[in-house]
């Protein structure tokens, strides 16, 4: 009798759950012209991707008590978690096309310079993420085929990709919104608009904070160094906090309101962990602060797949890399590598080089600023001048750091082209890739000066289909198809794992775009990686936590972890239980 009349309460509270779901998402759906999708037997999945947090520093958020709903479903066995290994470069583009597509094939960094086309690739430039994304798109199928995409790279071909650069002209959040129904949808949830107010002043407060903290902690800066940390712009730090707020509670909501259309492979990704980390470090509070944040997100999608069952789905939280502490190669060294390199063989060559940060806050004032310009197109008279004012306003203040401030039909005798502690070096003497004897006998002293530099751990060649990897102890490595001959000490010991890191050294110095040289930042034995970047925590190459992202799983899911030695490694997992299940699902009915 007492187990019937809880199951008929059990059921009542469901009918209730449902009803509420439906009324309140069903309105906003419709207001979006955003339509359910059938709901099949098949489970989907809800992959969320936390940017740049490490294995080692998960399980410190995690003790520390700054995750607390993710350490619930750890306590609770409803996820697994493990370390898995990313590969190299362990930068965004690189993971995201190896898990969306199974192919990172040619992304030699985060950034790069094509010598025979004399293009400088960013993947942060909108004329440029459609050639990565054609190059890595070979045929096959993306994991979120018939599903959602939210802040990415690459779409995995997504119906719905909102905020993601290969897609961001095509698709827009609130495109199909008329007037006042924007207001309409947020008058709905005042609980959500009050968080997305606070969420934005608190970020506020805690970015002129950082400002002050940074310019105090830094030894050197260069004079657009200074610009950028200007503490009394107080603008720039007002539209970067509130275009994050907004964007992590759009993407939020976005993912929730999936739940509720059935939509059967959702993936989002936060990203400002990674940005916080690069300036304050990887466990600084601040970069706890925004982990924190992260899940009290995780915990509303969870609660919403739970709650409302139309579709039963698997959760996944994953990170694409971690963030390796790290000091600046020009705060130790009093220059760039570039101009170090320069300095070394010819101060009359012209040099090219790209030493920004990963991410920058502007990227997200990018996507509000589509939007705002979708929303002018639909918008009534009335709220059109609103929304022209304000977006004329932004347009006035973003800094545009990866689109109209270089000449890309300009030739230069030496590109630099860094992506943390990875770091490729072109010559145009050829629009060929140069063997390492050609760069000796062209620049006889650059080697021997390269590896006397106390912020250089090893340097990358090619010998044909082979790799030289000389070390900065004195070590060479010749990696081959047969074993590799190795004059101790191996150059490669400090990166980790050394038939791992000798494997992926290899492959990345045989991609077509690959630099002449490559160089990385020395790993020193304090755990701090020397970074080509002016960053204090740093990813793109190998050592400590960089290298070590972490992946959390349902402990049903038959996910081995261990397997995991690539990006490429996520693609057939997640394509065989879900994507082939689901469309042998669909052939059989």
């Amino acid at each position: 009798m007492a187990t019937w009349f809880a199951r008929r309460v059990l059921d009542f509270v469901r009918k209730l759950s449902d009803l509420y779901y439906s009324r309140k998402y069903g309105a906003m759906a419709r207001q979006l012209g955003r339509p359910g999708i059938a709901s099949d037997d098949h489970r989907g999945f809800i992959l969320i991707q936390i940017d740049g947090l490490s294995h080692d520093h998960l399980i410190q958020a995690v003790a520390g008590g700054h995750m607390p709903y993710v350490g619930r479903l750890l306590a609770d066995r409803r996820l697994s978690v493990s370390p898995w290994r990313c590969g190299m470069p362990s930068s965004t583009p690189a993971v995201q096309a190896g898990l969306m597509f199974g192919n990172r094939f040619d992304i030699p960094g985060f950034r790069w310079y094509e010598k025979d086309r004399d293009v400088t690739i960013s993947p942060q430039r909108l004329d440029q993420i459609s050639i990565i994304y054609d190059r890595i798109n070979n045929g096959q199928p993306g994991i979120l085929s018939g599903g959602s995409c939210y802040v990415s790279m690459f779409d995995g071909d997504a119906d719905l990709a909102l905020f993601t650069l290969s897609t961001l002209r095509r698709q827009r959040f609130f495109e199909s919104v008329r007037g006042m129904g924007l207001f309409i949808l947020f008058l709905l949830s005042p609980i959500r608009v009050l968080r997305v107010i606070g969420f934005a002043a608190a970020n506020y407060l805690a970015g002129l904070f950082h400002r002050l903290v940074r310019l105090a902690k830094s030894p050197r800066k260069n004079a657009a160094e200074a610009r950028v940390l200007n503490p009394f712009d107080l603008f720039s730090p007002l539209l970067y906090a509130g275009s994050d707020a907004l964007l992590t509670e759009v993407q939020t909501f976005g993912v929730m309101l999936d739940i509720y259309r059935c939509v059967p492979a959702i993936y989002a990704n936060y990203n400002g962990y990674d940005e916080v980390a690069h300036e304050m470090g990887p466990d600084d509070p601040a970069a706890f602060r925004v982990l924190r944040a992260v899940d009290k997100r995780i915990h509303q999608i969870d609660r919403m797949q739970a709650h409302y069952r139309q579709r039963d789905y698997d959760l996944y939280i994953m990170s694409d890399h971690g963030n390796t502490p790290a000091v600046p190669f020009s705060w130790q060294d009093g220059d760039t590598l570039g101009r170090y390199i320069i300095a070394q063989i010819d101060d009359q060559l012209t040099l090219h080089e790209r030493v920004e940060p990963h991410t920058h806050p502007s990227k997200r004032a990018r996507y509000l600023r589509e939007e705002l310009r979708a929303m002018e197109q639909a918008a009534s008279p009335r709220f059109r001048q609103m929304v022209t004012s304000v977006r004329r306003y932004i347009d006035q203040h973003v800094e545009e750091t990866e689109e109209l401030d270089y000449d890309l039909q300009r030739q230069e005798d030496v590109v630099v082209s860094a992506s943390g502690p990875l770091a490729h070096i072109y010559f145009n003497v050829a629009s060929r890739q140069l063997d390492l004897i050609e760069v000796m006998i062209l620049y006889p002293d650059l080697l021997d000066q390269l590896l006397t530099n106390s912020g250089i751990g090893v340097v990358v060649g090619r010998a044909g289909a082979d790799t030289i990897v000389l070390g900065r102890q004195g070590g060479t490595l010749h990696i081959r198809e047969e074993p590799e001959i190795v004059d101790p000490p191996h150059p490669l010991s400090r990166y980790g794992d050394t038939a791992y890191v000798t494997e992926q050294v290899h492959r990345l110095a045989h991609f077509p775009h690959a630099g002449d040289l490559i160089v990385m930042g020395e790993f020193r034995d304090s755990g701090e990686m020397v970074t080509f970047e002016h960053q204090v925590a740093t990813h793109g190459g190998l050592g400590g936590p960089q290298g070590r992202p972490f992946i959390a799983w349902p402990p049903e899911r038959q996910l081995a972890p261990e397997t995991l030695n690539d990006a490429e490694d996520l693609y057939p997992y997640f394509i065989s239980h879900y994507q082939l299940a689901r469309v042998g699902h669909s052939a059989r009915l």
